[in-house]
């Protein structure tokens, strides 16, 4: 007798291989309750991703896929992205390190243009590069539905970070994008500013680990002054140094939204100590300035009464800069600092 009452499916790190993989799509075929399946770390390669689409292309009830280090390459992404663009259910597609590169991003773009289900694509280390991203970034143009993409350590450098400032200029759903580690550099970090001056949907932006330095931190606080959307910025990694802390500052005297801002307070306190006395100063003092920017923005000022302090049973995320240590996936793993 088939099951009729199973929702969630998790099988991750189960070496299913080819032949799990081909039962599991027949079943999806006809099941009609299931709706999220996670296949992380299963040996899953083109041919089954194959046999997956088949199957999303009839299914109508799946509505999470996790594919995480699966290795389907780009002909897994070009048959995926075919059952995208009929499939009506599917929310969240998981492509974490399948090695889809520039030719997945690319299959996979066409399939954005016409799909109105999917919100959500994870495409962490990918290998996407440059070539890849002008492809997403032209697909996120005309889509509209999509609101969380991660392109997570796909070297997409500063070319890849231009072209999808273009989409942002246009696209009007995208809520949280990450680039983290994509060494963007300060004239990516740029190109984006521009964007987040007339961009009107996007809330979170991760630009953790890219290069941007103290030329490419005023960049963007020029765009803080005018952007009015923005609530969460990751900067961690970035060496922005105290001349990009002294840009933020400024920002934030005028900045209302911004609620999460992550610098290296850390790693810029400990360089502090190495230089000089007069150097040493310097550094310190530039913590001082940013902190006592943000305790009188405007941001603070709205959402202090919402305080609750660490260690009570509710949780919040206080408004206050941070620094941020994350894993491969891009998830918070650290405390914010207390007012």
């Amino acid at each position: 007798m088939a099951n009729s009452t199973l929702v969630i499916l998790d099988l991750k790190d189960n070496s299913i291989g080819p032949y799990g993989a081909q039962a599991l799509s027949e079943a999806l075929k006809t099941n009609s309750t299931l709706t999220t399946l996670d296949l992380q770390s299963n040996w899953i390669r083109s041919n089954e991703a194959q046999a997956l689409s088949e199957a999303l292309k009839i299914n109508s009830t799946l509505t999470t896929l996790g594919l995480e280090s699966n290795s389907i390459g780009p002909n897994g992404a070009r048959a995926l992205s075919e059952a995208l663009k009929t499939n009506s259910t599917l929310a969240t597609l998981n492509l974490i390190k399948n090695e889809i590169g520039p030719n997945g991003a690319q299959a996979l773009s066409e399939a954005l243009k016409t799909n109105s289900t999917l919100t959500t694509l994870n495409l962490i280390k990918n290998s996407i590069g440059p070539n890849g991203a002008p492809a997403l970034s032209e697909a996120l143009k005309t889509n509209s539905t999509l609101t969380t993409l991660d392109l997570g350590g796909n070297s997409i450098k500063p070319n890849g970070a231009q072209a999808l400032s273009e989409a942002l200029k246009i696209n009007s759903t995208l809520t949280t994008l990450s680039l983290e580690n994509n060494s963007i550099g300060p004239n990516g970090a740029q190109a984006l500013s521009e964007a987040l001056k007339t961009n009107s949907t996007l809330t979170t932006l991760n630009l953790i680990k890219n290069a941007i330095g103290p030329n490419g931190a005023p960049a963007l606080s020029e765009a803080l002054k005018t952007n009015s959307t923005l609530t969460t910025l990751y900067l961690w990694g970035n060496s922005i140094g105290p001349n990009g802390a002294q840009a933020l500052s400024e920002a934030l005297k005028t900045n209302s939204t911004l609620i999460t801002l992550g610098v290296e307070f850390y790693s810029l306190f400990c360089s502090s100590l190495k230089a000089s006395s007069a150097d040493t100063d310097s550094r310190r003092t530039f913590l001082f300035l940013l902190a006592a920017a943000w305790f009188a923005s405007p941001a603070y000022r709205i959402s202090k009464s919402n305080y609750i302090p660490l260690g009570t049973q509710q949780s919040f995320q206080q408004p206050v800069a941070q620094s941020h240590a994350y894993n491969h996936q891009g998830y918070d793993q650290s405390q914010p600092l207390q007012p």
